[in-house]
């Protein structure tokens, strides 16, 4: 280890300070462009210890448990607190513009639009055991280190103020000293706990589990490793106006109102389809939105969130036909023939992106496709190959479902 002091140039895309130095490139967590810093350096990352010049745009963060000083160690759920607002939604933007370009599309990004605190509804805890207690909390930046958390600026406050009733629940669920973890989803009905990777849960945990739950409100469903344990109410979330039961510990958005903006970008997209193919559906985020107005195909390779999805179209009046069919896209999209069905389309991959899929769509004749993504890179050569297949960008929307973090989700608009 070796100490200097060092500018930092501009931010990675991991949201880490860059310094350029006659050595090599440095990494720097929790700097930001403009400051000079004395940094403990390992290799290329850095570490700070003073702070000589400070950026303007630098603030307080939050959070107790953000940052260098934090008690315990920092935090890894976020990166950025520290950054004032309106350069973290330039950079945010930039992730998307930057990403765009670097494969030739000269294509106008929108306005980010913004997350603010307190609005995450599902997130997703690290959990182990000890002599003492129950750790609760995220792990550290680059570690198995568990930082236990007493309170989370990104989640919703119905979560935050259950952390203690998750503890429990966990505490009677765990057999050892092995770490695990909780996705937590609060729903309109309560909580929904999907715990993972908690070896041997026994017949004895379960009633301990039970009891625990029993003796608290507002806890919908308990599963571990997708296997519903308890279930004192259906959670159900709400897909516009749809109530849907999903799968334990299934994806679903993390934010309501990302979700619901990037619903409406699609649906006026695809307004004046006659039959939508919804590819990647998930549990009906688009798919149920999209039948109040046109015939939907939902296709999905996760069973239980398709089931999820069917079984919400089947329950609810007013919709338009439904279909669903499980289905792996990557190794087995849409072939051009059976896109030819559809006049509107959208598809929301997991970050790999759509390569085979947007293949095949590029022959089809369908006019208009909405693109959704968490990973700007894959989205960008997904769009190139849309593009050279002649489509053309009508609009690139990015939002920021992810407070205070390098990921953001994008909404592109496409027409033939």
């Amino acid at each position: 280890m070796s100490t200097e002091t060092v500018t930092i140039a501009s931010l990675g895309a991991e949201g880490d300070g860059i310094a350029h130095t006659a050595s090599g490139t440095v990494y720097v967590p929790f700097a930001l462009p403009g400051e000079v810093a004395a940094i403990a350096r390992v290799r290329n990352h850095g570490t700070i210890m003073s702070l000589s010049v400070a950026s303007p745009d630098r603030r307080e963060p939050p959070c107790r448990h953000f940052g260098p000083d934090a008690e315990g160690g920092a935090c890894g759920g976020c990166s950025l607190q520290h950054y004032a607002d309106a350069p973290y939604r330039a950079f945010k933007r930039a992730l998307v513009a930057d990403a765009l370009k670097a494969k030739g599309l000269d294509t106008e990004v929108g306005a980010l639009i913004p997350a603010r605190p307190g609005e995450r509804r599902r997130t997703v805890f690290t959990l182990r055991r000890t002599e003492k207690d129950m750790l609760l909390g995220f792990n550290q930046a680059g570690s198995h280190h568990i930082i236990a958390i007493a309170e989370c600026p990104i989640a919703a406050p119905g979560i935050v103020a259950r952390l203690a009733d998750i503890r429990a629940i966990a505490a009677s669920l765990a057999t050892g000293p092995d770490p695990f973890r909780v996705t937590v989803l609060e729903t309109s009905t309560g909580l929904d706990l999907g715990f993972e990777g908690i070896r041997k849960a026994g017949d004895r945990e379960r009633r301990a589990m039970t009891q625990t739950v029993l003796k608290l409100r507002g806890i919908a469903r308990v599963s571990l490793d997708g296997e519903i344990l308890i279930e004192p109410v259906k959670p159900l979330i709400d897909f516009g106006g749809i109530p849907v039961v999903p799968p334990p510990a299934g994806f679903t958005q993390a934010t309501r109102p990302a979700e619901d903006a990037m619903a409406e970008l699609v649906l006026g997209h695809l307004s004046k389809a006659k039959k939508v193919a919804d590819l990647f559906a998930g549990a009906g985020t688009f798919a149920l939105r999209l039948a109040r107005r046109t015939r939907v195909h939902a296709v999905e390779g996760d069973g239980k969130a398709l089931a999820a999805l069917d079984h919400a179209a089947r329950n609810t009046q007013g919709l338009k036909p439904v279909t669903v069919e499980k289905r792996d896209l990557f190794r087995r999209p849409l072939m051009t023939s059976e896109l030819k069905a559809y006049d509107g389309l959208v598809f929301d991959p997991p970050r790999a992106g759509a390569e085979a899929q947007v293949k095949e769509l590029v022959r089809s004749g369908i006019s208009r496709v909405a693109a959704v993504s968490c990973n700007p890179l894959t989205l960008a050569r997904d769009l190139k190959l849309l593009t050279d297949g002649g489509y053309r960008i009508n609009s690139v929307t990015p939002i920021d479902q992810f407070l205070w973090s390098t990921h953001v989700e994008t909404v592109a608009l496409l027409s033939k």
